[in-house]
């Protein structure tokens, strides 16, 4: 019984308030992104946005926690520290797929899509540890979101004009 409660209590290499805090920052800077795209009434808002950056993170700090467990410490075990940057890349690529559609000979979603994937990011800089990254990252990409939006706005307008004549 007491290997098995030690099993389940092994301290992390990561101390826990740098884990939380790491956690936090993703979940936060992921709300800030999915902010922007569920004010605009976009698909995908805060909640998943913050989801995907939180997962991500998590993500990263898992694989922390795997390269310094000492159940990997034998040779036969062999770990690539990228294999996870390539894990999170594909499992929001995936989710980003899911949000873009074609509908009336246009494609919509693109730009949720990449916010997903950029939030997927967020969180894996996040989790790392690497806040710099992370926040100037979810900054750039408020300033594009925000900004570009005002740029498109009156072809968006006429699109939408036009789609409504067709009807």
């Amino acid at each position: 019984m007491n290997d098995v409660i030690a099993d389940f209590s092994h301290t992390t290499w990561l101390p826990f308030p740098v884990i939380a805090a790491r956690l936090l920052l993703a979940a936060v800077l992921g709300a800030a992104i999915g902010f922007e795209r569920e004010w605009r009434h976009h698909p995908a808002g805060l909640r998943t946005h913050m989801l995907v950056s939180l997962a991500s993170a998590s993500f990263a700090v898992l694989g922390i926690e795997i390269l310094h467990s000492p159940q990997f410490d034998e040779d036969s075990a062999r770990l690539d520290p990228t294999r996870i940057i390539e894990a999170i890349t594909a499992g929001v690529a995936f989710l980003a797929a899911g949000s873009i559609i074609f509908a009336r000979g246009r494609v919509k979603g693109l730009t949720t899509g990449a916010g997903l994937w950029l939030a997927g990011a967020i969180g894996l800089a996040g989790g790392l540890g690497l806040w710099q990254v992370a926040i100037f990252s979810s900054f750039l990409a408020l300033v594009v979101l925000g900004l570009m939006s005002g740029i498109e706005a009156p072809k968006r307008a006429e699109d939408e004009r036009k789609d409504r004549e067709r009807e």
